[in-house]
């Protein structure tokens, strides 16, 4: 029986966007064994209901808890919003839960005060506020504006990004006279990494691109830092990648995503 420490870290999102977070966990925490799990038979998530996300979210924490994870990460902001409350009452002391969402807030609390802000993320996300009323909360005089992206996801999924086509919709959403004096972008989606050098390249430099995955990823290490969690055996280190549905297009994909090769299991949610 393994010990809490050697248990690994699982993590899920709606498809394969969440594996920008898998990769900068494994950067961050090369010593930790990690559970993906992708809910391709039901995204994106940013256009599902909250009930539904909140229903697909609690089925995958099933499946993590019964492969022993000690941590939960939510790899995916429309779920973070939707089902995080949920996740930690349900899941309670079997594991902890994290988000996407509240590392990204306390990376802005820390380090933009008194600035103008823009995110960009699902409808979802957006709609949700969720963002607005925490960056609210500190009260550190933040003026943070909006936009839903919702072509930005679909094709990233269907690898059209770092072309002209990507381009041209990442500048059509950028144009948009409310991100005038923004000091950051935050990138609300954690399919958006994909994109980061041409949503970086559209600004020059001028504007900082904050990207969850990595900042999620150091969080998760000070996290379970400070409750003595980190593996002790890294030698014992083994990923397991699941999707509740498969296709080779898929996994063709996730060389991509997670710049390596991966064997994906299918793990229907409902059989």
């Amino acid at each position: 029986m393994k010990s809490k420490k050697a248990k690994p870290v699982g993590i899920f999102d709606s498809g394969i966007g969440g594996l920008t977070v898998a990769h900068a966990i494994r950067n961050v925490l090369p010593e930790e064994s990690m559970i993906y799990f992708g809910d391709t038979a039901h995204l994106p998530y940013g256009d599902k209901s909250e009930a539904a996300v909140q229903a697909y979210s609690v089925k995958i924490a099933d499946v993590l808890l019964n492969r022993g994870c000690k941590v939960i990460v939510i790899a995916c902001n429309s779920a973070s919003s939707a089902a995080y409350e949920l996740l930690k009452e349900y899941v309670g002391s079997r594991a902890k839960v994290v988000n996407v969402i509240d590392p990204m807030i306390n990376y802005i609390r820390e380090n933009f005060k008194a600035t103008k802000i823009g995110l960009i993320g699902t409808k979802r996300t957006i709609q949700s506020n969720i963002y607005a009323s925490k960056i609210d909360q500190l009260g550190q005089h933040i003026d943070l504006v909006s936009q839903a992206t919702p072509l930005l996801v679909p094709m990233i999924e269907e690898g059209f990004f770092n072309n002209k086509i990507s381009s041209e919709i990442i500048d059509e959403y950028l144009s948009d006279a409310m991100f005038e004096g923004i000091k950051a972008l935050i990138l609300g989606c954690t399919h958006y990494p994909l994109v980061k050098k041409q949503i970086e390249n559209y600004y020059q430099g001028k504007v900082q691109v904050l990207d969850s995955s990595e900042i999620t990823a150091r969080y998760l290490k000070s996290f379970l830092q400070e409750l003595d969690m980190l593996n002790e055996h890294p030698n014992l280190v083994d990923d397991h990648f699941l999707v509740s549905d498969y296709t080779e297009s898929f996994e063709a994909s996730t060389k991509i995503f997670f710049r390596q090769r991966v064997n994906l299991e299918k793990y229907p949610l409902w059989d």
